[in-house]
């Protein structure tokens, strides 16, 4: 590796997906890259983790300025491994996806790619995940490519406020409308489970449903409008406004 910046690749969709090897393409021009994925899907993985059995790391490809690895483990794994164990140096900053299938509203908590984003926050590396509002395997991402790289550099040359990452999503449009920072929407998925022909088995889907369709500065109203929605996210989950106000 040289003295470039360096860039911690991984997501949920495995490493063989095509976002991936998109968000690695346009990495490169930025500086040396190191991926580490999961062997195949990982999706709704979170910020799992595998406890009870050994994870396996193996180099795919390496060449100048790009090392690849797959790993058996889920997303939040592959970032722990990578940090410990592959890269020589602390990243410069880590990036997920880009995601098959948006990560907007309450859905960034189901996330194996948010969850490899908050895994590398909670290690003060600079994060961003980066997700399409599309489940096609695959896609053109053309339209989306100058806000994954904007963001990116933004990012390498300021930073992020510590325990502070950053959730990117595009809607599946040909052309932006713009580029919103906004926050989560309030949201809920609703009839999540499908029975199958065998009795007591269910498969999970379900719906989204936007709790607040008329507000203006959330993420979901600006995919609905063709818009890239930025929202900042932050490790601290505390309630502050209750401190001091709940009793016990």
């Amino acid at each position: 590796m040289s003295n470039r910046p360096l860039i911690l690749i991984s997501n949920d969709d495995g490493v063989q997906a095509q976002g991936i090897q998109v968000l690695t393409r346009l990495m490169r021009s930025l500086g040396d890259v190191i991926v580490v994925a999961p062997d195949s899907a990982r999706s709704g993985a979170a910020c799992g983790i595998t406890p009870v059995r050994p994870v396996r790391v193996s180099l795919l490809h390496e060449e100048d300025g790009l090392c690849c690895y797959e790993c058996s483990g889920t997303p939040v794994d592959c970032v722990k491994l990578a940090l410990e164990k592959v890269v020589p140096r602390r990243p410069d900053l880590m990036v997920s996806g880009i995601n098959h299938g948006d990560n907007a509203s309450v859905s960034l908590h189901y996330s194996g790619t948010m969850g490899a984003v908050l895994e590398a926050c909670m290690k003060a590396v600079p994060a961003i995940g980066y997700s399409l509002m599309t489940r096609l395997q695959q896609c053109d991402f053309t339209p989306y490519e100058d806000v994954v790289l904007r963001v990116a550099r933004r990012v390498l040359s300021d930073g992020l406020p510590q325990d502070v990452c950053l959730n990117v999503n595009f809607p599946f449009v040909e052309q932006l409308q713009g580029v919103s920072v906004c926050r989560m929407a309030r949201g809920n998925w609703l009839q999540e489970w499908r029975e199958t022909e065998v009795p007591g088995e269910y498969c999970l889907t379900g719906y989204f449903t936007n709790l607040e369709p008329e507000a203006e500065d959330t993420d979901y109203w600006a995919l609905q409008h063709g818009i890239a929605a930025v929202t900042p996210i932050q490790l601290d989950m505390t309630h502050y406004p209750l401190l001091g106000h709940f009793e016990v």
